[in-house]
C-alpha cells in the first residue's frame, strides 16, 4: 500500500468510494467531492490536500482530505477520510491518519482536529478516532439537528 496525490482519474472511483461506505449522506458526498473538485481544478491553492491510498496495482482503497486551519499556527483539519468497504478493517484508515500525521509535522502541526456527529451511526467512527489517539475536546449540542451533536476530537502531535 502507498499514497499518492489525487489524480484526476481517482475522482468517480472516489465518488464510487462514498457511496459504498454508506456511512455519508448525499449532501455530506456532494461536499466531499466539493473539495476534491476544489483540488484538482487549482493545484495551487492552499486550503486543502487530497491523498489516496492504493495497492500495488493503483487500485483507490481510501483517501484522505486535510489542510490547514484558517487563521493557526500548527492547527491541521481533518475534512475527510473514508476507506473502501472491501478493506475496512485491515489498516487502512490508520495508515492515512499516520500519513496525515507526518504530513502535517513536516508542516510544523500541532494537532490536527476531526469533527463528527454523535448519531449511532457514527460510532464506527467515533471508536475509529479514538483508538488512534484523538480525544474528545468539545461537543456542540444539536449541531446538525436536534439530538445530532457535532462532536470535535483533537490529536496533538510530538
Amino acid at each position: 500500500m502507498k499514497i499518492r496525490l489525487l489524480a484526476r482519474k481517482d475522482k468517480a472511483g472516489l465518488l464510487s468510494l462514498l457511496i459504498r461506505t454508506k456511512a455519508f449522506t448525499s449532501r455530506e458526498i456532494d461536499v466531499a467531492m466539493e473539495l476534491i473538485d476544489i483540488v484538482l481544478k487549482d493545484r495551487k491553492q492552499k486550503d486543502y490536500a487530497v491523498h489516496c491510498a492504493v495497492n500495488d496495482q493503483d487500485k483507490l482503497l481510501g483517501y484522505v482530505c486535510y489542510g490547514p486551519s484558517p487563521m493557526t499556527e500548527g492547527t491541521f483539519d481533518l475534512y475527510w477520510i473514508a476507506v473502501d468497504p472491501e478493506v475496512q478493517g485491515q489498516g487502512v484508515g490508520s495508515f492515512l491518519v499516520r500519513f496525515l500525521e507526518e504530513k502535517a509535522g513536516e508542516l510544523k502541526g500541532r494537532m490536527i482536529l476531526a469533527e463528527t456527529s454523535s448519531i449511532s451511526e457514527y460510532e464506527k467512527t467515533l471508536r475509529f478516532y479514538v483508538r488512534r489517539g484523538f480525544k474528545e475536546v468539545a461537543r456542540v449540542p444539536d449541531y446538525y439537528y436536534t439530538g445530532n451533536d457535532r462532536i470535535t476530537f483533537c490529536k496533538r502531535l510530538a
